[in-house]
């Protein structure tokens, strides 16, 4: 047992740490939001009271009322998109989730601009106007954003870990380089095996800011779990398919023994209807707004080698279904005509000229918002994959039939915070965090976070010689086979 001064100790230096972190992020958010507010209030103050003609000045008072306004949402908007997450996330990733409240939190003071003003016949003066104090205040954001993150790293050092471990092999390699690769917020500068004396690990722990456990078995990943909790250390640990399906669980408190539920269903009757309401208005608009691109796209594809626009591919969506999904074609004709299952490779040499620039920025996905309009797919949720793949896969990993509990998506959690290369076992995690948490919310957020996600690179990545799609773990879903297959992404 941990000794009670020992104890002490650690909690306190535990809570210093993290108050210290808060009391910067604090600070932070306060500075964001007294400077978008201030530019708010110049604009309001010298153009909308020019276009006042309800017949009663807006008053200080109510100038006011209105920047307070201005303010809470925007506060509302970054916290909810992540954009005072500073040290957790990166520096663009912060950037583009506050960008994007801005975005949401102008176009909804244009209507309430006019509103107030009763002037809706000048939409487009205020339209100008309020895109002009966009890109103001996106430049001034990413030029304070940028010193505020330098000095979070100057301040706060990244978190320095013990890697505690039972083989380092297969993907148990391969976590602590994935966290050393975020260096301004983790230091994976250490690790000691969990069967030596209990007192040599626990005085190894106490030199570091947080623990990693890293494949340990279950019985053993419980036991450390507990000493961490103990000594107040910060713990970072790979969750396994049934930590994820336990995780959102309700609580019953209707008798003196703790009970946790779970309803085990997606989605309720209301969710699926403003789900599906939700995606025939983004769908309808999005094809009525992006047609002219479309057009462009289909006659480049038509121009180059004289082929089909379109690549058609049977698709699993919800209970099992098939449907025919649509794409633009980005692949020489009958690039699988052998029906052989080939990798998605960085320098495929089956793509081509114009499906290379339409893959680079998801265009060649498009067409499927035709399949979302029909209700074979939704905007959000799990990509649905080819048939000899589920197949494959679920030999492998029983549990990824789970992915099946709700409708394929054009996006999904996996598309933005996986990669085209993340282990099949990875993906369906992160599918079963999003079915196990959906909300409308969820759906909003992933659509934002895919409009980050198409600038960047390393999301477009194929397969490289060495990566497979599988991925190498052993766990609690079973051992996972070492081969090289394709990722899904033929055409």
């Amino acid at each position: 047992m941990i000794k009670a001064d020992l104890q002490k100790l650690n909690t306190q230096r535990a809570i210093k740490q993290s108050s210290s972190r808060y009391v910067f992020r604090t600070c932070c958010a306060i500075l964001l939001t007294i400077m978008f507010s201030a530019s708010f209030f110049y604009v309001w103050l010298e153009f909308v009271e020019e276009h006042n003609q309800t017949g009663h000045l807006l008053g200080l008072a109510n100038l006011l009322m209105a920047v307070l306004i201005y303010g809470g949402i925007s506060i509302l908007l970054f916290n909810w998109l992540g954009g005072y997450r500073i040290g957790v996330y990166r520096k663009m990733n912060i950037v583009a989730s506050q960008i994007s409240g801005l975005f949401l939190l102008n176009i909804a003071e244009i209507f309430v601009s006019m509103a107030i003003t009763g002037q809706f016949r000048f939409f487009f003066d205020f339209l100008w106007r309020y895109a002009l104090l966009f890109v103001v205040q996106s430049v001034a954001d990413v030029i304070v954003t940028d010193v505020m993150v330098n000095v979070y790293r100057k301040m706060f050092p990244p978190f320095r870990l013990l890697e505690v471990y039972d083989k380092h092999e297969g993907y148990a390699k391969v976590l602590p380089q994935k966290l050393n690769s975020m260096q301004y917020k983790y230091d994976v500068s250490a690790g000691i095996r969990f069967d030596v004396p209990q007192e040599k690990l626990i005085s190894e722990m106490l030199k570091y800011d947080a623990i990693l456990i890293n494949d340990l078995p279950a019985e053993q990943e419980k036991t450390m779990l507990k000493l961490c909790f103990a000594m107040n250390k910060r713990v970072y640990y790979v969750p396994k398919i049934s930590d994820i399906l336990v995780k959102s669980s309700g609580e019953l408190n209707q008798f003196d023994s703790p009970l946790y539920y779970r309803r085990n269903m997606p989605m309720n009757s209301w969710e699926r209807m403003w789900k599906r309401f939700f995606d025939l208005l983004f769908s309808a608009l999005a094809l009525l707004l992006l047609s002219p691109l479309l057009g462009v796209v289909a006659l480049a594809i038509k121009l180059e080698d004289g082929g089909s626009v379109f690549f058609r591919q049977e698709r699993c969506t919800i209970g099992g279904e098939i449907f025919s999904i649509l794409k633009f074609r980005s692949m020489i004709e009958d690039a699988d005509k052998a029906g052989e299952v080939h990798p998605a490779e960085d320098e495929d040499p089956r793509i081509t000229k114009v499906g290379r620039f339409i893959r680079k920025f998801r265009i060649d996905e498009l067409p499927q918002l035709i399949n979302i309009l029909k209700g074979d797919m939704s905007i959000v949720g799990p990509r649905p994959e080819r048939l000899e793949h589920i197949e494959m896969y679920t030999k492998q990993i029983p549990e990824f039939c789970f992915r099946e509990k709700v409708k394929g998506g054009l996006t999904g959690y996996a598309q933005v915070y996986g990669k085209y290369n993340t282990s099949a076992l990875d993906k369906l995690k992160m599918d079963l965090i999003y079915i196990v948490n959906y909300s409308i919310l969820l759906d909003i957020q992933i659509i934002f976070e895919t409009v980050r996600v198409l600038f960047s690179k390393e999301s477009t990545e194929g397969f490289g010689e060495e990566q497979t799609w599988y991925g190498e773990e052993q766990g609690e879903e079973g051992q996972v086979k070492k081969e090289h297959v394709g990722e899904g992404r033929t055409q």
